[in-house]
């Protein structure tokens, strides 16, 4: 799960398109290594396989500003945990 720093007051929302995972980070760019592929990549890989190809790229979707990003962080929690949100 990745959110954002509390008293963070922009972000931007991305998504990936080969995890289909949603996300938050801090950085504010078109496309960004997608954190949930990265985590899941071996990178042993042998001579016919290209690395390129184990990584995946998460497109920006929305860049989030002020009290936006603090309701999307909850939304994205509430939807991880069920909506449980008696942690919060």
């Amino acid at each position: 799960m990745y959110y954002v720093p509390d008293g963070t007051l922009k972000c931007g929302y991305y998504e990936c398109p080969k995890c289909k995972e949603k996300f938050l980070d801090v950085s504010v760019k078109e496309i960004i290594p997608c954190p949930y592929c990265e985590d899941e990549t071996d990178y042993e890989i042998g001579p016919d396989e290209d690395l390129n190809n184990l990584q995946s790229d998460a497109k920006l979707i929305q860049v989030l500003e002020g009290e936006d990003v603090e309701k999307m962080d909850t939304l994205l929690s509430l939807a991880i945990t069920g909506g449980n949100y008696d942690w919060i």
